[in-house]
C-alpha cells in the first residue's frame, strides 16, 4: 500500500544514495491532511541541506507529491527542510500538535469537497458546542475518546490547552456557504481522539445531547457514552509544538 513514509523514504533513499528511514511526529489515517506533519532522519549526505526540499519534491513528483509534468501538484511536496541537533526525534521531542476539523453545515453538499469536510445538513448550534467544548479544555482522562480496541496505554491522561469553535461564512459557486471549524491543541491525543471529540459536539450542536453532558461522558471513562467517530476526511494535522 501506498502511504506518506514510504514514498518520501523512497525519494531520500534515491537522493542519498543509501536507505533512508524517517520518523514522523504521528500516524494519521487514511483520508486525515497532514498540514504541518513533522519527521526527521539521521545521516551524513554530500547534499545540502537547503537543496534537499526541492530535489525531493522533484522526485515525488512522478508518483504523486511536489509538481509534476505540466505543472500540476501532486499529493506529497516537502514544504521546509532544516538541520536540527543529532538528539533531535520529531516524534520524541514534540511537545504537543493543534489539529482542526472543518464541519461544512450547509443544507445542499458540495460533491467537490467530499474529501476535504465533514458534510453535516442539519443546522448546528455552535453557542451549544462551545459550551459543550468548556468540558473538554484542561487535564482530564480521555478513556471515553478513544476508540474501542486501541493499542493500551500507560496512561490516558492528556491535556487539551485549548478549544476553539467559529462558524465562517463565504461565498462560493453555490452562493451562500457555511463552515464551522474546530481547532483543538493539546499536550497528545488518544487514537481518534479529535475525531470522537468532533462527533460528539457534533451531536451537541443537533440538540441530541446538552452541552453538560460532556461532564458525565469524560468522568465516565467509557467510549460508550461519547458520540460517533466524524470522518477522517474533515481532520487537519496543522501544526507540531517543540
Amino acid at each position: 500500500m501506498r502511504t506518506v513514509q514510504g514514498e518520501l523514504e523512497r525519494a531520500l533513499s534515491c537522493l542519498m544514495g543509501k536507505p533512508v528511514t524517517i520518523h514522523g511526529t504521528s500516524r494519521t489515517d487514511a483520508g486525515v491532511h497532514a498540514l504541518g506533519q513533522q519527521a526527521s532522519f539521521r545521516g551524513e549526505f554530500g547534499i545540502p541541506t537547503e537543496k534537499i526540499q526541492k530535489a525531493v519534491n522533484h522526485l515525488l513528483a512522478g508518483k504523486g507529491g511536489g509538481l509534476g509534468k505540466m505543472g500540476r501538484m501532486g499529493d506529497v511536496q516537502v514544504v521546509d527542510v532544516r538541520e536540527m541537533p543529532l538528539e533531535f526525534h520529531a516524534r520524541f521531542d514534540a511537545k504537543g500538535k493543534l489539529y482542526r476539523y472543518i464541519i461544512a453545515n450547509d443544507e445542499k453538499p458540495d460533491i467537490f469537497r467530499r474529501r476535504y469536510c465533514y458534510q453535516v445538513e442539519p443546522a448546528l448550534d455552535v453557542e451549544a458546542m462551545k459550551e459543550a467544548a468548556g468540558y473538554i479544555v484542561g487535564a482530564h482522562d480521555f478513556q471515553c475518546f478513544q476508540s474501542s480496541g486501541s493499542t493500551p496505554r500507560e496512561t490516558t491522561v492528556r491535556t487539551v490547552h485549548g478549544l476553539q469553535i467559529e462558524r465562517v461564512n463565504y461565498e462560493n459557486r453555490q452562493g451562500h456557504r457555511s463552515d464551522i471549524v474546530i481547532e483543538i491543541a493539546g499536550d497528545g491525543f488518544l487514537y481518534n481522539m479529535v475525531r470522537i471529540i468532533t462527533g460528539t459536539l457534533v451531536e451537541v450542536g443537533l440538540g441530541k445531547r446538552p452541552p453538560e453532558n460532556l461532564k458525565d461522558v469524560i468522568d465516565g471513562c467509557d467510549r460508550r457514552l461519547a458520540g460517533h467517530t466524524a470522518p477522517a476526511e474533515g481532520l487537519y494535522l496543522v501544526k507540531v509544538f517543540y
